[in-house]
């Protein structure tokens, strides 16, 4: 098997266009980093952007396509566009890869942005410890080994075929999360509507809100310590496990950070993270793009709250949309109400929702099990 660099096999490799994102129909779609979401991009959600025709012929996005985000949390991550119902473009802080299709296949080479070997020569010259740089210069210098045209097609069913594994089994997991909500809404109804006629309360009645803080970062000892620190990117699972970052008493007492206690609640307030949740497990920290919440005793049971804020978290977005507005603060947080059925309702609610987290648990292996098949596959072919 051949080995060539990505500019060998290549037929445009690009940065995107410099434009505002409207939610109006102005002109074509303006597909950003922040629009790609686990390896899915919802097309109906996406922006649009003003463009002239020159513009949209040099930057328009075809099936095919692979676009790689150059900046960002998510650098070096990329994205295949295997459909397209709409016109367009892509936002200057991807990159586009457009290859020669009659020497490679666009699914083969996207498998390969997958593999461990892509990941070890991004990283190089990183420390490990910050992002890695990543610029259209690096991307066309990358070595891939290409086999041929055949034998591409045989190794895309194969992963194709371990990917539906994983699918299937992220379906079911979804699956768990409309059960869960669906007996929430049988037990509560609408939180929004409140159809039930629930009392509402403003969430500063029902618990201590504060903001998180991030240590200044020139004193690199403050990121030493034991105590987990949240950024709002980690706000993907109910219950939150070990931080990726660390700080120390110290800069807790020498900066806006603060200690959390185990089973509040942390909720994100800026942009894309507005409303994530997550409980923390253990004492912990975040930086200023979370709020924490604290609930009293016998007012407000936490998973009860995670799901009714999980709930509202699309009618809370809409709103701030409406009043162009992105992120949320402390002092909305403390106005917000929420219905407030009685503690002993509440409670009833978290014994069903345990039973079927146990039993989502176990699907859970199944799905880490796919993904490990899917892993060592993408390992054989790429070494």
């Amino acid at each position: 098997m051949r080995i060539v660099s990505i500019e060998d096999i290549s037929e445009k490799v690009d940065y995107g266009l410099t434009e505002k994102a409207r939610d109006e129909k102005i002109g074509p779609k303006f597909l950003r980093i922040t629009d790609i979401q686990n390896d899915k991009v919802n097309w109906d959600s996406v922006p649009y952007c003003k463009c002239n025709d020159k513009d949209f012929e040099k930057n328009k996005l075809e099936v095919g396509d692979i676009v790689f985000a150059r900046t960002g949390a998510t650098t070096g991550k990329s994205f295949l566009v295997k459909s397209l119902d709409y016109k367009a473009v892509y936002a200057s802080y991807l990159i586009r890869l457009r290859l020669i299709t009659d020497q490679v296949l666009p699914e083969f080479v996207s498998y390969f942005f997958k593999s461990v070997k892509y990941w070890n020569q991004i990283y190089t010259d990183s420390d490990g410890a910050t992002l890695p740089s990543f610029n259209a210069t690096k991307l066309k210098a990358l070595k891939i080994p290409l086999p041929t045209l055949s034998e591409q097609k045989a190794i895309v069913a194969k992963l194709d075929r371990a990917q539906r594994l994983i699918d299937i089994d992220k379906a079911m997991l979804a699956k768990y999360d409309q059960l869960i909500q669906s007996v929430f809404l049988e037990m509560f109804g609408d939180p929004v509507t409140n159809e039930k006629r629930w009392d509402r309360k403003p969430m500063k009645e029902i618990g201590e809100l504060k903001s998180g803080g991030t240590p200044s970062r020139t004193n690199k000892e403050f990121f030493t310590g034991d105590i987990d620190w949240y950024t709002t990117g980690e706000l993907e699972s109910m219950y939150l496990g070990e931080a990726e970052e660390k700080i120390t008493e110290s800069a807790i007492e020498k900066s806006s950070a603060k200690i959390f206690e185990k089973d509040s609640l942390l909720i994100g307030m800026y942009d894309t993270s507005a409303f994530k949740l997550g409980i923390l497990t253990g004492p912990g920290s975040s930086n200023q793009a979370s709020a924490n919440i604290k609930l009293d005793d016998g007012i407000c049971n936490v998973e009860w709250l995670y799901y009714c804020l999980k709930i509202i978290r699309p009618s809370i977005l809409h709103e701030r949309r409406g009043i162009r507005q992105k992120n949320l603060n402390l002092g909305f947080l403390k106005k917000l109400k929420i219905i407030m059925p009685p503690l002993e309702k509440q409670l009833q609610f978290t014994e069903s929702l345990n039973r079927i987290l146990t039993e989502k648990k176990i699907m859970e292996l199944s799905s880490k099990k796919s993904q490990e098949l899917f892993s060592s596959l993408v390992q054989e072919v790429f070494g």
